[in-house]
């Protein structure tokens, strides 16, 4: 339908809207890394990135996304801070790459069809999804 900025994707159990767009939202993630959100997708895209980038971007995507500041924070202390970081670093280029140039009208991270998709929960070994889709036996 267009292009649009929030992302919407399966993490922590359940699908979830990210959005820089909101008033503020943006600003917050800037003081709070002291950088602007295309530097801070460069650093996640070059693997300089530190840990507030990582979840200021998260937290300030959830907060966008509809969620309070406290309950976004909380949600990210859960799921995001005792798990190894690097799977969740597509995710925060997903947020930032969307409220920079836009995303396609559609959710990111569609399962299976087999119930959740693991995409972003901490039993997945990856936050990437797979990249083609498997061979079908002919």
């Amino acid at each position: 339908m267009g292009l649009k900025t929030e992302v919407r994707i399966d993490f922590a159990g359940e699908r979830r809207s990210f959005d820089l767009s909101p008033i503020g939202c943006v600003r917050r993630l800037q003081d709070a890394c002291d950088a602007g959100p295309n530097h801070i997708r460069m650093r996640l895209l070059d693997g300089t990135w530190l840990e507030g980038d990582l979840r200021e971007t998260l937290i300030q995507g959830l907060v966008g996304g509809g969620m309070t500041q406290r309950d976004a924070q909380a949600l990210i202390e859960k799921w995001v801070d005792p798990e190894p970081k690097t799977q969740f670093v597509p995710l925060a280029q997903a947020i930032i790459l969307a409220w920079l140039v836009g995303a396609e009208d559609e959710d990111l991270g569609e399962g299976t069809g087999e119930g959740e998709s693991p995409i972003l929960s901490p039993e997945a070994g990856s936050a990437s999804p797979a990249s083609t889709a498997p061979a079908s036996a002919s």
